[in-house]
């Protein structure tokens, strides 16, 4: 809150990266990327814990290589764990946002290990993601992501089998990716 004002002040960045998503929601993913990536390199990798989680797991999502949506993701988790286990986290006014992505980051980094075969480390974090929705208040993006999570979880049990889950005969399609 801005001091003595009883109001939120603006975070000129959040914004910036706000309007960056709805250029990728409107299909540009290409610019997207180049404009989240000048954002990144604008907060580096040390900038506010807040915006690289919000950055990462946008920049995730504009990623053609696998492997580098995993790696965004696991920033944008890396950065949320910062955020949370910080001592001075409480002071931050981001932290009960960070709190409540974690079920969309583990979810996000479940499927992205789904995706490249690891499928140990795919249930490691889809049940973090199924903990963490727990805490979550009732609403649609609750439900949003309890059902994303129970997707991806079977098709990961049908990938057991052998049968690749109900709509992915591979077992590896990508659930919805989950934003607030």
């Amino acid at each position: 809150m801005a001091k003595g004002q009883g109001q939120a002040a603006p975070d000129g960045l959040l914004t910036r990266i706000g309007q960056v998503a709805m250029l990728h929601h409107a299909g540009d993913r290409e610019e997207a990327r180049h404009r989240y990536l000048g954002l990144w390199a604008e907060i580096g990798e040390h900038g506010d814990a807040l915006h690289r989680c919000t950055l990462a797991h946008y920049l995730a999502d504009t990623q053609d290589d696998p492997e580098e949506e995993l790696a965004w993701d696991l920033r944008a988790l890396s950065a949320a764990e910062e955020l949370t286990e910080d001592l001075l986290a409480d002071r931050h006014e981001g932290t009960p946002a960070a709190r409540a992505l974690y079920p969309s980051l583990h979810l996000n980094v479940a499927a992205d290990y789904d995706r490249l075969g690891h499928r140990e480390a795919a249930r490691l974090h889809l049940r973090r993601a199924r903990a963490a929705a727990h805490s979550l208040a009732p609403g649609p993006y609750t439900e949003g992501v309890r059902a994303s999570i129970d997707r991806l979880e079977l098709r990961l049990d049908g990938a057991d089998r052998g049968t690749g889950g109900p709509d992915h005969p591979e077992g590896r399609g990508r659930p919805p990716r989950q934003r607030p």
